[in-house]
């Protein structure tokens, strides 16, 4: 190796697409934690996923279009998971079971994320971003509503559509807002968590006839 071989940057190596979106996906999920939807740029993320921007934009249209990735691929691949990992009871005891799971799961996974999840809730509409994060819920309420729909014998009384946003509303504002809405001393996270479960779990219960 000569002297001017020594200087040249060294190259990145070379990735399929597919592992630089999901390079992209993890550095922006890190740097939206951190720094926030505005605080958070396409730079930093590009150079924490070891790219450039010109291949993001390659990626994801846009900072926006990244943002709902990043916020709800890991959403959408813990409700796969769980439908994958727990079939559909077929007696009522162990549907209660795991709907007493699936709501501790979902509590668990919004306490991992809470930082992304805020960062969501603060992104609102970004102005000048095509796209609305809050709006790309919908396709997660949608799957839990097909779930939810196939879980219930008969014609529900409460519509699932409504059930899985009313259960995802009482978890995460539980968790978000947990500093404003409980005063100090006046119950442990687990005991605020149980209380979430039982009160979420009465409305699915609504339900069974």
């Amino acid at each position: 190796m000569n002297g001017g071989d020594a200087n040249k940057p060294a190259r990145r190596p070379r990735r399929s697409s597919a592992e630089v979106a999901s390079r992209l996906i993890l550095a922006a999920q890190e740097e939206f934690r951190r720094h926030g939807y505005a605080g958070a740029t396409t730079a930093a993320i590009a150079r924490a996923a070891d790219t450039t921007e010109a291949q993001l934009f390659r990626s994801f249209a846009s900072k926006a279009a990244l943002f709902q990735e990043a916020v709800f691929r890991p959403l959408s691949q813990h409700l796969e998971r769980f439908n994958a990992d727990h079939p559909v009871p077929q007696d009522d005891a162990s549907r209660a079971d795991t709907a007493r799971l699936y709501i501790a799961e979902l509590q668990r996974f919004v306490t991992e994320h809470e930082a992304l999840l805020r960062a969501m809730m603060l992104a609102g509409g970004p102005a000048g971003d095509s796209g609305n994060p809050i709006e790309s819920l919908a396709a997660y309420f949608e799957q839990g509503a097909a779930v939810q729909s196939a879980r219930i014998e008969g014609t529900p009384r409460v519509d699932p559509r409504l059930m899985v946003r009313a259960a995802f509303a009482a978890v995460l504002a539980n968790r978000l807002f947990r500093d404003w809405l409980y005063p100090a001393g006046l119950a442990d996270d687990a005991s605020i968590d149980a209380a979430i479960a039982d009160f979420v779990l009465d409305g699915i219960n609504a339900n069974r006839g």
